[in-house]
């Protein structure tokens, strides 16, 4: 080699390894969880295989249910939108270090919320009804979720328990109004509130045979983005995430970012209920208990809560429970089958949290020294 050519190779070095160091602590936040998803796989193959089913078969189910035609995506991206605001119900407050995973009683809530109104705003101008069909649903959310957040601060009550529980109350309290003061009388073998009018209801987007919801998704996880990363309210966030004392000896308000930031998930959630009912079903019902707001869970700490990363995460998740009833005509395998490979991966994902900062090819000195 010539001296020109290793003084050139001297010169670029430090600006790669410059360039390597900021990226890889970047990079383990990728890698890690990939791994954990490739390791979930694996595990559930081999439980399949223990049950004497074929591991290439069922993900090639997977695969023709959820991505392989326009049908498929179509049924992927309608569980795209929930997915998506149930995770951000988790992800904002996991940045103030909070695991909050009662999103499903907020989606139900908010949905019977939406379908309530609805019966009252059939009259209004078109599009009024279902901005206060939103509004009712997000606002009731919010309060849901928002009071987890309340109980945290003023009483130190643990957020994941009391999320939990409040979900069971909400299903409940889901149940009872639509069995009673709510429901429809045409509803026989299915208790529903009254069917909304077609004014009401939320259709597909153009060119994508997808509903509406996706979209007001994406644009959610943007705002939460920048609302984290980009705003001085999602600075004191993170600080209050990594140390809560520290950010109330700075003066940062605390309780008013937990109830905030808890709020707003809540709200998330509570649209999502909103869209499940004017935009899928027509009116809140039982259907509303889908096990969105339990997915979303797995969805947020598979993208490490960074709404960005949720997007194509819940599109992947949204193409394994669009293959649910495909992979149970084929296999023979219960309709609960993908259920166990979420709880699989749910499991493998949450051990995967102590490999962080255990490597290091993925601290900056690594580099540096090179």
């Amino acid at each position: 080699m010539s001296s020109v050519a290793q003084q050139k190779k001297a010169a670029g070095r430090p600006a790669a390894s410059q360039l390597i160091s900021a990226f890889m602590p970047r990079a383990e936040a990728i890698v890690i969880p990939i791994g954990a998803l490739l390791v979930g796989f694996v595990a559930f193959s081999l439980f399949l295989g223990l049950l004497g089913k074929s591991p290439v078969a069922f993900f090639a189910l997977v695969w023709k249910g959820g991505f392989s035609s326009g049908f498929s995506w179509q049924n992927t991206l309608s569980r795209v939108a929930p997915l998506v605001l149930a995770a951000l119900c988790v992800a904002l407050p996991a940045r103030l270090g909070l695991v909050v995973i009662g999103g499903e009683g907020a989606i139900v809530l908010g949905g019977l919320a939406a379908a309530v109104t609805g019966t009252f705003v059939a009259d209004l101008p078109f599009g009024l009804g279902m901005v206060l069909m939103a509004l009712a649903g997000m606002t009731l959310g919010a309060l849901w979720i928002g009071a987890i957040g309340a109980l945290r601060i003023k009483r130190g009550v643990n957020e994941t328990i009391a999320s939990l529980l409040m979900a069971y109350i909400a299903v409940a309290l889901l149940n009872h109004f639509v069995e009673g003061p709510f429901r429809d009388p045409a509803s026989l073998n299915k208790p529903s509130t009254g069917t909304l009018d077609a004014s009401l209801r939320v259709g597909d987007m153009p060119f994508v045979a997808a509903h509406w919801g996706v979209l007001a998704g994406v644009i959610a996880c943007i705002f939460c983005w920048v609302l984290i990363e980009r705003t001085t309210i999602g600075f004191a966030a993170r600080i209050a995430g990594d140390n809560v004392r520290a950010a109330q000896i700075q003066g940062l308000p605390v309780a008013r970012l937990v109830i905030g930031f808890t709020a707003l998930g809540g709200a998330f959630a509570g649209l999502a209920g909103y869209f499940e009912v004017a935009a899928v079903h027509g009116s809140a019902n039982a259907s509303l208990i889908a096990g969105y707001g339990y997915t979303g869970i797995l969805v947020a700490f598979l993208a490490r809560h960074n709404p960005l990363a949720i997007l194509p995460v819940a599109v992947l998740f949204g193409g394994f429970e669009a293959s649910g009833g495909l992979i149970q005509r084929r296999m023979e395998l219960p309709d609960a089958t993908i259920l166990v490979f979420e709880g699989m991966v749910f499991i493998i994902i949450l051990l995967s949290e102590a490999l962080y900062g255990r490597f290091r090819i993925f601290k900056p000195d690594f580099w540096e020294s090179r």
